[in-house]
């Protein structure tokens, strides 16, 4: 058991300990006002990021990222549960679908700033706006997909309504809507990040951008790296609720192949 989970950190954080390694040694020397030696960034991220701009910056941006994160993930499962199941829904709505789909997340900031305002209500919408898609689309395929002899079944048993969606469709559709929800989290990141560019006065984005005006190139460096081990935790916070939830699923793949 101690082998096998140190065997799984090791491949987890292998491959970041070289890359951080061959950073540390090929910029060592570095003179490069743009570019600084990696001991300067780390110098500056204990500076920068474990004292007041924890509370300040970080901790903000990450309720910014949760309230946007959710609030499209109930609306991506909802909406796809609904146009999963009514085709007629469905052949109204796809082609709207696709009109906004298409449009780049980050064009919408203006026109979401015309009237949501600066405030946090603005930041929560564009991640949303951004974070949607892929919950949702994820969401109507694996409802399609959903079983017909099982759909027969319940029919025949009268499960119906919610203890169908309860019982049948989140179920058999939830392998494809985690996926949805692990794709939307990347996407979330980012538009936290832009969204913070915009009027804002504090959060990761905000503050990366002033330490790039501001010529504090070590601290704007720290931030990106900030954001890439929020990233990464944040990867492994998701993966840890997947194997939970999707608990049976993973267990009847192995299943599967051991068969």
């Amino acid at each position: 058991m101690i082998l096998s989970a140190a065997k799984r950190a090791l491949t987890v954080l292998g491959l970041p300990a070289v890359l951080f390694t061959v950073w540390w040694f090929t910029t060592a020397d570095s003179t490069d006002f743009y570019f600084p030696a990696l001991r300067d960034i780390l110098a500056a991220f204990g500076t920068v990021w474990t004292g007041e701009r924890l509370a300040t910056d970080v901790l903000p941006s990450l309720v910014r990222l949760a309230e946007g994160y959710l609030l499209a993930s109930a609306a991506g499962i909802a909406l796809g549960v609904l146009i999963g199941t009514k085709p007629a829904v469905r052949d109204v709505l796809e082609p709207v679908l696709e009109l906004f789909r298409a449009i780049p997340p980050p064009v919408l900031v203006p026109v979401i700033m015309l009237f949501a305002g600066i405030g946090d209500t603005m930041k929560v919408l564009v991640i949303a706006s951004g974070c949607l898609w892929p919950v949702l689309l994820n969401t109507v395929e694996g409802v399609r997909s959903a079983d017909e002899v099982l759909s027969d079944t319940c029919r025949a048993f009268g499960i119906t309504g919610f203890a169908r969606l309860r019982h049948f469709l989140l179920p058999g559709a939830g392998p494809q809507i985690v996926t949805g929800m692990r794709q939307a989290l990347s996407i979330g990141i980012i538009l936290m990040v832009i969204s913070e560019m915009f009027a804002a006065s504090n959060g990761l984005g905000f503050t990366v951008v002033q330490f790039q005006r501001s010529f504090a190139i070590p601290e704007m460096w720290s931030g990106v790296l900030l954001l890439g081990i929020l990233g990464f935790l944040l990867s492994l916070l998701f993966r840890l609720v997947e194997n939970r939830a999707l608990a049976w699923y993973h267990g009847l793949r192995r299943a599967q192949r051991s068969s």
